[in-house]
C-alpha cells in the first residue's frame, strides 16, 4: 500500500504550482512591503518626536489644551520649570485703578481714552 500513496503523491506534485519559481519571490515581496513600512512609521514617529523634544528643551513653551472649553488646560514651561495650570471658570481680579478705556472702530482702529487725566 506503501508505493500507492507515493505513486499518488508523485502524481499530485506533478500538478501543483510548488515548482514556480516565482512564489517564493512573492512571499519575500510581501514581507519585505511589511518591513519597509514598519521602518517608514518608526522613521516618522522618532523624527517628529526628536524635533518635538529639541525645540521643548531650547524655548520657553506654552501649550493650551481645549480653548474655550471648561477642561482647558495651560502648559507652561519657562527654562527648566514645567507649571500645569487648570481652568477654574471664575473671572479674573487684580488690585489697580482703571486707566481709561478702549474702543474698537468700524474701520479696526483701536482708540484709548484716558479717564480723569488731562485732555
Amino acid at each position: 500500500m506503501a508505493t500507492d500513496w507515493r505513486k499518488a503523491g508523485k502524481r499530485f506534485a506533478a500538478h501543483s504550482d510548488d515548482k514556480d519559481p516565482l512564489l517564493g519571490l512573492i512571499n519575500l515581496f510581501d514581507a519585505s512591503m511589511v518591513l519597509v513600512v514598519a521602518m517608514l512609521l518608526a522613521l516618522i514617529s522618532k523624527g517628529s518626536m526628536a524635533e518635538v523634544a529639541a525645540r521643548l528643551s531650547q524655548q520657553d513653551v506654552t501649550i493650551v489644551t481645549n480653548p474655550g472649553k471648561p477642561d482647558m488646560e495651560m502648559i507652561i514651561k519657562r527654562g527648566q520649570k514645567i507649571e500645569k495650570l487648570k481652568a477654574t471658570g471664575e473671572t479674573g481680579k487684580g488690585k489697580g485703578e482703571r486707566l481709561g478705556t478702549a474702543y474698537r472702530m468700524d474701520s479696526g482702529e483701536v482708540i484709548y481714552v484716558p479717564e480723569g487725566g488731562k485732555p
